[in-house]
């Protein structure tokens, strides 16, 4: 039997030396289902592992697409779905480790299938996203579907867009079309969780941009401020330094700007991957032979 366990939690939790310990353990390789670290472009904004962890163990998706490229959660479903096929043939249990809940529903679950939208629908909203700013289509989507405006990053505009351009092009919900019978898998998946008080997690952020700051965060955005308008920078850490560096907002806005938007997501990956009574919850500190040792409960449990 083949078994994919995947690491969920908030951002700066600690999923990444987790999924290390526990591929070197089992003797198994990891896939990154991090939407933001597949781009070789966004290195410390996106906190992608240091080079002595990608190191410690194979890594697979970290850093493999260029932000010019469009890359979606289907594609990614089907290419990781591809890879994990090939690491079955050599190992029975592989890591999947991450924070965006939809791209690890994708390869757990498999997608939910959206009607054909007119294409004038989005260009509407890109450009009342442009004249109006975000926070209007975020209004809308609360209207029309509140269920869906709970559940993703509100703060994404590619993401509030896409919900909003169903719900007007097809007169439902977004959220009505999810959650349909999906294409079986061929591995059964072990959700491990990290969790924290509220209190530490919000200082973990804090911390993670102050050293995000040390690295050279605003000379990695300025490099890339002339590709802003594209999908992959429309993303936490690199958009408050585009104001920045626009001049409507001053610097010290910027970063705590950043950090209260991380702390927001934060809030949401919790309230996303809650929704699965399944996962095996442990405290951020919990020693990793007990988070082990109940893996190899529930492998057995299953056998």
């Amino acid at each position: 039997m083949n078994y994919l366990i995947t690491i969920v939690g908030p951002t700066a939790i600690g999923k990444t030396a987790l999924s290390i310990k526990l591929a070197q353990h089992f003797n198994a390789e990891i896939i990154s289902c991090d939407s933001r670290q597949f781009f070789k472009e966004m290195t410390i904004g996106t906190a992608v592992p240091e080079p002595e962890e990608l190191a410690a163990a194979p890594h697979h998706f970290i850093q493999n697409k260029s932000i010019q490229e469009e890359y979606s959660v289907g594609h990614f479903e089907r290419e990781a779905l591809e890879k994990l096929h090939d690491l079955f043939t050599k190992h029975n249990i592989v890591i999947m480790v991450g924070g965006s809940g939809l791209y690890v529903d994708a390869v757990i679950n498999g997608l939910d299938h959206f009607p054909t939208i007119d294409p004038s629908v989005r260009e509407q909203l890109n450009k009342r996203l442009a004249s109006e700013g975000l926070e209007s289509l975020q209004k809308q989507l609360k209207e029309l579907d509140p269920e869906t405006y709970h559940e993703i990053a509100i703060e994404n505009p590619h993401r509030i867009i896409r919900a909003l351009e169903v719900c007007i092009g097809s007169g439902q919900t977004y959220s009505s079309f999810k959650n349909k019978p999906k294409t079986p898998r061929n591995f059964t998946p072990i959700k491990v969780g990290l969790k924290a008080e509220r209190e530490i997690i919000y200082d973990r952020i804090n911390r993670r941009v102050d050293i995000m700051l040390q690295k050279g965060l605003l000379k990695e955005v300025e490099s890339l401020y002339s590709q802003k308008h594209l999908n992959a920078l429309q993303t936490v850490g690199y958009r408050e330094i585009f104001q920045y560096l626009d001049g409507t907002i001053d610097f010290d806005f910027a970063i705590s700007e950043i950090k209260k938007n991380s702390r927001r997501f934060a809030k949401r990956q919790l309230t996303w991957f809650k929704k699965d009574e399944n996962t095996l919850w442990f405290d951020y500190l919990e020693d990793v032979k007990n988070i082990i040792d109940s893996i190899n409960k529930v492998t057995l449990n299953r056998l």
